[in-house]
């Protein structure tokens, strides 16, 4: 039998934890809708919050992209771009580059 002794440092790194800590006051209401869901989906508070967090990024993302959709379609008004041919036409012209 080998005994392996580590310094102090080694130690720290061996028992690092690789995650962080996140204290949130919640209405009570919340607070037990949220252990309802944990039961229900069979997760910790931890993964179920991990879960939301990801889900409200995905929502994030998809405002972001509505918000480019609505950008486009002005834009497309306003320059009367009807099809793939119109932009490829206005962006020659903007370069000054002819048929």
């Amino acid at each position: 039998m080998t005994i392996v002794r580590h310094s102090k440092t080694q130690q720290e790194l061996i028992m690092a934890r690789t995650t962080k800590t996140l204290t949130v006051s919640l209405p009570p209401q919340i607070y037990e809708e949220i252990e309802r869901l944990a039961r229900l989906e069979r997760k910790t508070k931890s993964e179920l919050f991990r879960d939301m967090v990801s889900v409200y990024e995905d929502h994030l993302d998809e405002e972001r992209w509505e918000k480019l959709r609505r950008l486009g379609r002005a834009t497309a008004k306003k320059y009367r771009l009807s099809s793939e041919r119109d932009i490829e036409e206005l962006v020659h012209e903007a370069r000054g580059i002819r048929d």
